[in-house]
């Protein structure tokens, strides 16, 4: 399932004489999740063939066996020689498998164990678990659809970006839309709150004849309603039941609160599962043609690729009854790492929160919206006169005399009249600023390392804002206020050099002293979400083993009012 699964569009493969099962009679006889073949040959981008009553899918250089056989119980040999007539016929250089437990000769290949849980449709439901159910209904609205919405996409990267998740299971995540446009059946259970925040959402496959399979969810503590995914499930049973299934297929465990959630509803360990994944060396001897995929970092490649490392400074120890955490200043851009320092303070959390979510979409989501202004969105090449201009295409790019006769430019410089004239002002803004810094070698951004440190690491990490707050604080930066900035481009180098002694001493007062006109130090963009921010890390900090990292400028604020929700607050020496 891992192989293909990143792409849009799937590679065409043929499988010649293996021969296509009739998907129908797999669907009536299967009984695991794997075993729904359109689903599955939408999520791998692979063809389905069948061996010995094993379902098997195969892509151009691939293989995935489903050791769960359609026609008797299983025998871990009969799989195996079904296995190696497959390998034979397809000749794949990557291989994996699931099944209830791995032959001899697959142990050492073997990446993951659990169980699957099944519900059946009769089970009687827990009291306390209907009124739960019933007052999450009481403020959501429950719909079928199968539209993968904006909101979907959120609410899929919100889940993902927070949990540490297997491999296969993150690539479903990624790959939903791509598999609901595939797969007619599929579709989604979605909880609407009354503000048309989705609160959670289920996505379902009824397509198997014996039972509906829960695919994956999510519930949003950005957009939290109390037991929305309970009000979910009931609906979920109900549907099966109506549609004259045998059982609900809650999937794999996974972790420990996916577990205790499945259990709580009455799902039950049915079939354990093993997951196994390998090469396949053509040349190598018959009798030992598995070998481990190597998952081993290099990790003297590793640190020699490490930007150069400083200590963080910018960081406050907070404690209250007993209970301990971290708050950071972050840096958005920055010359220096501090990898190293932060995984050492990781150690000691489990929690990791961010102003918003930092991944890759999210951010493309923004630029997007910033490169898409409304007809009437005031333009600051309207408000800067030619020179004016011109000097900030020279701060920025670097363009002058020596720059010209040595060559100097920078990569990937932008357009700087461009965005002065085609986007919103808060992200010609950024860009300006940004790319100023880049081209004197701020090329770090703390917040974004501590996110991807944190994910590396398997800590949860979440965004305390959502990308539409995040986007209406973008707005409120005051036009004039980018227009004096960008005007006064040239006492730019001096702000810099400010802000990067500041920041390697922690010292707030040495970074913001002077620097009150910089564009998003407003009421709007520090002082009110300065409440929001406290808000949400607060019920993570009094549970302890926390680290936050918030722009430095809201720490001016936050240290005072933490000491307010009495904690005590000390700055790393």
């Amino acid at each position: 399932m891992n192989t293909k699964a990143g792409a849009d569009v799937c590679n065409e493969f043929s499988l010649g004489s293996l021969g296509l099962p009739d998907i129908s009679r797999v669907l009536e006889k299967g009984f695991v999740p794997e075993h729904s073949a359109r689903f599955m040959r939408a999520m791998s981008c692979g063809e389905p063939f069948i061996v010995q009553g094993h379902l098997f899918l195969a892509g151009q250089d691939w293989l995935m066996a489903v050791g769960y056989p359609l026609d008797a119980p299983y025998d871990p040999d009969r799989f195996a020689k079904a296995l190696r007539e497959s390998v034979r016929r397809v000749r794949p250089d990557r291989c994996w498998a699931v099944c209830p437990f791995l032959p001899a000769d697959l142990a050492g290949c073997r990446v993951e164990q659990d169980f699957y849980y099944t519900l059946p449709v009769e089970s009687r439901v827990k009291p306390r678990l209907v009124h739960l159910a019933q007052r999450a209904s009481r403020t959501l609205r429950v719909e079928q659809g199968r539209e993968f919405t904006s909101a979907h996409h959120q609410l899929w990267q919100e889940f993902i970006n927070n949990r540490t998740l297997p491999s296969r299971v993150r690539t479903m995540y990624q790959r939903t839309g791509h598999v609901l446009a595939g797969v007619q059946e599929l579709f989604f259970l979605n909880a609407w709150d009354k503000s048309g925040h989705l609160a959670a959402c289920l996505f379902l496959d009824p397509g198997p004849r014996r039972f509906m399979s829960y695919l994956i969810g999510a519930h949003s503590r950005i957009n939290y309603t109390p037991y929305a995914t309970d009000l979910l499930f009931r609906e979920m049973v109900e549907l099966a039941r109506d549609r004259g299934k045998e059982f609900v297929h809650l999937g794999l465990g996974v972790n420990p609160g996916i577990r205790r959630f499945k259990v709580k509803w009455g799902g039950t360990a049915h079939w354990p599962f093993e997951f196994a994944a390998w090469e396949e060396r053509p040349q190598a001897q018959k009798e030992s043609r598995v070998h481990p995929v190597p998952f081993v970092e290099d990790k003297f490649k590793f640190f020699l690729n490490l930007p150069e490392q400083r200590r963080l400074a910018m960081l406050w120890e907070l404690e209250k009854n007993g209970r301990r955490s971290w708050i950071a200043g972050a840096a958005h851009f920055y010359p220096f790492s501090f990898r190293l320092d932060m995984r050492n303070l990781f150690q000691e959390v489990d929690t990791v929160l961010c102003e918003g979510p930092l991944d890759q979409v999210s951010m493309e989501l923004i630029a997007d919206f910033g490169k898409n202004p409304d007809p009437d969105t005031p333009r600051l090449a309207s408000m800067l006169t030619d020179k004016e201009i011109k000097d900030l295409e020279k701060v920025v790019l670097g363009r002058g005399l020596w720059n010209f006769f040595f060559n100097v430019s920078m990569d990937d410089s932008p357009d700087v009249r461009y965005y002065l004239a085609h986007t919103r002002p808060w992200l010609a803004f950024f860009t300006m600023w940004s790319s100023f810094l880049r081209r004197h070698g701020w090329e770090q951004s703390v917040d974004r390392e501590a996110w991807n440190t944190a994910q590396e690491m398997g800590k949860y990490v979440l965004g305390m804002e959502t990308i539409s707050e995040q986007l209406r604080t973008l707005e409120s930066i005051p036009v004039d206020r980018i227009v004096r900035f960008l005007r006064d481009c040239r006492n730019w180098s001096g702000l810099k050099k400010r802000y990067e002694t500041g920041y390697l001493k922690g010292d707030l007062d040495r970074m913001f002293g002077s620097s009150a006109e910089f564009p998003s130090r407003t009421e709007m963009v520090i002082n009110r979400r300065d409440e929001r921010f406290l808000k949400r890390m607060l019920p993570f900090l009094e549970q302890g083993r926390c680290a936050v990292f918030v722009g430095s400028a809201h720490m001016l604020n936050l240290r005072g009012m933490l000491r307010q929700a009495g904690f005590s607050v000390r700055r790393r020496k």
